[in-house]
């Protein structure tokens, strides 16, 4: 993807944010060799302490997890988008899934990377990110492209151009129709706090207040028609 170009003196300081020990000590270990080009210069655990950090050390990249305990990885990058815009944010995740892709690049992303690849490929990316590119793993480039592609047919689920997820979307069109969580879990198959879960979620990307406003938001943009 195309970017500004800048120079890069020195190897780029970066901060790790996984709320998994194993993981932050094996991303380390992967970035080591390459100490000329990219320096782990801090870690945490968590958005909070992440942003604690970040801003503390103000690293040129901050490598990160999409999910974390209590906010999200893209809640991480909103937030740094906002307090430190020079640093740029990639996530880094397990999840192939589009969505993920989209709402990183919405949240103000400069990168969503997967964790299969190796240590010279990452380091590669992160180059790349700092100098203004938008880095997206090569496995999901294509995938995401085609899927943009039908957004624009209007061929996606309800409330895919507002960053909702296909089962957010039903949770939403359930609430819509006036169900309880309960009600909606029986519906769906899934348990009572994954469905609070998907209202949380819904409602951060809304940006509205409660259930209420959510439906209010759906019916004002037309996602049910």
């Amino acid at each position: 993807m195309t970017g500004t170009t800048a120079q890069q003196s020195g190897p780029l300081r970066v901060v790790v944010v996984d709320d998994h020990e194993m993981v932050l000590v094996g991303l380390k270990a992967m970035l080591t060799p390459f100490a000329g080009r990219v320096r782990v210069v801090g870690t945490a655990n968590g958005a909070e302490e992440a942003l604690d950090v970040a801003l503390s050390l103000t690293p040129d990249i901050v490598l990160c997890d999409v999910r974390l305990r209590g906010d999200s990885g893209l809640d991480l990058c909103r937030t740094l988008a906002e307090r430190a815009p020079d640093q740029k944010v990639v996530l880094l995740s397990v999840y192939d899934d589009e969505q993920y892709l989209y709402q990183a690049l919405r949240a103000g992303a400069a990168g969503y990377l997967l964790k299969h690849m190796g240590g010279e490929e990452l380091v590669r990316h992160l180059e790349l990110a700092a100098t203004g590119t938008t880095v997206v793993d090569a496995t999901m480039a294509g995938r995401a492209a085609a899927s943009a592609a039908r957004m624009e047919r209007d061929e996606f689920w309800p409330g895919a151009h507002l960053g909702l997820t296909q089962r957010e979307s039903e949770v939403l069109a359930l609430l819509v129709a006036g169900h309880s969580n309960r009600a909606i879990a029986g519906q769906l198959v899934i348990g009572d706090e994954t469905v609070k879960s998907h209202v949380r979620s819904l409602l951060r990307k809304l940006q509205v207040p409660d259930r209420t406003a959510a439906v209010a938001a759906a019916l004002r943009e037309g996602v049910f028609r």
